[in-house]
């Protein structure tokens, strides 16, 4: 035979076999088991009889030189997945000849109700006997004729055992929840197209691998089941396309994760990344850079929460997608420490979304994400931190993580990670409040004034125990140095009137605890304001937003600390966006900034967050 001929052949038979294929994967009850399946042509596998045979990991002989119809290669391929997903591969060690004829038997019994393809011999009645009962009593009488050559293989076994010099993975699919999501598919499908043949359309999008995939932690992953059911995915081109979206990226403050319809991902694989964002979002990834590189931190978050789901066997890690063995157990701060001692090799790392990461924080505005997304969020969805019932999106990231460990721990689910457990557990005990440490702070170095007491002056309770003397207050005869403070204030145009608002509310109310008459204010903008001592109450009332452009704030903390009327210990509290000059403070000193701001300079005395 001339080699154009043979080339021809090979082709024919090739294309027999990818319509087999494309026929099977029609079929919903066997497209998730379809989707693990791998295949190759094998010249080791031949005989007049033989068509194809499989193993417990899913790899997929066929022989390479049959001449078949695509009807006959998908009825083989068909026979062959239920096979897997009737779990008759759990047992390598019980695949004889004997076991395989009966689970033929069963594979054929329920092949004639999904009527794919068509059979390769005449199917004989088949009896109702489990796999178990007709292998036992087959073992004894010997296997039938009739029944010896249902199988895939000819009379010989069509399940193959794995062996030790494949390139299998580490671990098999889970071919019985393949193959439970395939039936819940299919008869989600049949549901659907009932109700449309009665003129009842269903007005919604087709579920799509993510959809499952989200569906899947919510009935069977009780970790982040919870914080899957507060979610919504988007699956829009445009907003993929918009934001240069890779995979996915997630906004926890919105409750959405964005993904890119074109990704070219598997079940499994979605499985992985969708716990990917959802972990940065319960975990407050976005809220926790604490003035780091943004695009740093979410490479290190990236690192530690892949080896997270590595460990966990989440899904199946997609390529690409930054892994790194010799990582593992460290936290994302030492991750962090770690990158910035090579930043040109750390800044080319790219992150599932974004080129800036996937960790889309507070810098999106809901009238822009509107706007980027092209549709609003469905009118009245109820977000699980709905702040009107008083339940916040850290009490909601909190809850469900730690519920969600428990749960994980009592139904036996498997091991969780360590880190993974002291970051859940340390959400447990949440860390104090900014206007709790700003108090600490007030307290260390503005301390209140002690009162002094006095046997010259009787207290006003002496009548009450006329016997018992007790000394009274005393208001001195001479000056005393009265304790204070000195505040550089930011009042250029960037300054939010909500930060400004908290901010001397709280600087208000604890100078009034606290005895302290006065505060050295200076406002800054592109220039420094000296407006003297003031109460702080009235300090509210002096600010003026100018709007003058940049930020200098330097000047304003020089002319505080060379005052002459400002005490040499007096401590200076510094409040601004972020949108400033470097500032260098040579005594006790402190930063108020907003959540997620970022000083331009690495500040050496605490940072006081506003959220």
């Amino acid at each position: 035979m001339s080699r154009t001929a043979d080339a021809e052949r090979r082709a024919r038979r090739e294309k027999a076999r990818v319509a087999g294929w494309a026929i099977v994967g029609a079929n919903p009850v066997l497209g998730r088991l379809r989707e693990a399946v791998r295949g190759r042509a094998g010249e080791s596998l031949t005989g007049t009889d033989a068509w194809a045979v499989v193993d417990g990991h899913g790899m997929l002989t066929v022989n390479a030189e049959r001449d078949g119809e695509p009807a006959e290669w998908a009825w083989v391929f068909a026979h062959l997945l239920l096979h897997l997903g009737l779990g008759h591969t759990d047992e390598d060690d019980r695949l004889d000849r004997v076991r395989v004829a009966a689970c033929c038997v069963a594979v054929n019994r329920f092949a004639q109700t999904l009527r794919v393809g068509r059979a390769l011999v005449l199917v004989p009645e088949l009896p109702g006997d489990n796999e178990d009962a007709l292998a036992r009593r087959w073992r004894e009488t010997g296997v039938p004729p009739e029944y010896a050559t249902l199988g895939t293989n000819g009379s010989r076994p069509c399940l193959a055992p794995s062996r030790a010099g494949d390139c299998h993975p580490v671990r098999r699919p889970d071919w019985d929840q393949l193959f439970a999501l395939g039936l819940t598919d299919a008869a989600t499908a049949a549901i659907t197209r009932a109700a449309e043949s009665r003129g009842q359309t269903a007005h919604q999008r087709p579920r799509r691998e993510w959809d499952r995939a989200l569906s899947w932690f919510t009935s069977s992953f009780p970790l982040l089941g919870a914080v899957a059911a507060g979610f919504t995915i988007v699956a829009d081109v445009e907003v993929a396309r918009a934001w240069d979206i890779s995979l996915a990226a997630v906004s926890a403050e919105h409750g959405e994760v964005y993904v890119n319809p074109h990704a070219a991902l598997t079940a499994e694989e979605w499985r992985f990344v969708l716990a990917h964002e959802m972990l940065h979002a319960a975990l407050g990834h976005d809220r926790r850079a604490q003035g780091r590189e943004p695009h740093l931190w979410n490479v290190a978050c990236d690192f530690v929460i892949n080896g997270w789901l590595v460990a966990m066997a989440v899904g199946h890690i997609p390529e690409g997608v930054l892994h790194d063995p010799r990582l593992t157990g460290l936290s994302a701060e030492s991750v962090y420490d770690t990158l910035v001692t090579d930043l040109r090799r750390a800044r080319k790392l790219r992150t599932l979304g974004t080129p800036s990461g996937d960790v889309l924080g507070d810098w999106l505005s809901e009238p822009e994400a509107v706007a980027r997304r092209g549709s609003r969020r469905a009118v009245g969805r109820p977000m699980p931190w709905d702040r009107t019932k008083q339940v916040d999106l850290d009490d909601f990231y909190r809850r469900a993580l730690t519920q969600g460990l428990e749960y994980h721990r009592t139904s036996g689910r498997g091991l969780v990670p360590g880190g993974l457990e002291e970051e859940i557990r340390a959400l447990e005990h949440p860390p104090l409040p900014w206007d709790a440490r700003l108090a600490r702070w007030f307290d260390e170095h503005v301390p209140a004034q002690e009162p002094r007491r006095t046997y010259a002056r009787p207290s006003r309770r002496q009548a009450a125990t006329p016997d018992v003397p007790r000394p009274g207050k005393a208001r001195p005869d001479e000056l005393t140095r009265q304790h204070t403070f000195g505040v550089v204030l930011d009042t250029s145009g960037s300054m939010g009137t909500e930060l400004l608002g908290k901010a001397l509310g709280a600087i208000a109310s604890y100078a009034t605890a606290r005895d302290v008459p006065a505060a050295r204010v200076v406002f800054c903008d592109a220039v420094a304001h000296d407006a003297g001592y003031l109460a702080p109450s009235d300090i509210a009332g002096r600010v003026t937003v100018r709007g003058r452009g940049g930020t200098v704030l330097q000047p304003g903390v020089r002319l505080i600390e060379h005052a002459g009327d400002f005490p040499a210990d007096g401590p200076i509290l510094v409040i601004t966006d972020g949108e400033c000059d470097v500032v260098r403070v040579s005594r006790e000193h402190a930063f108020l900034v907003p959540a997620g701001a970022r000083l331009p300079f690495t500040p050496k005395g605490p940072v006081f967050r506003v959220r």
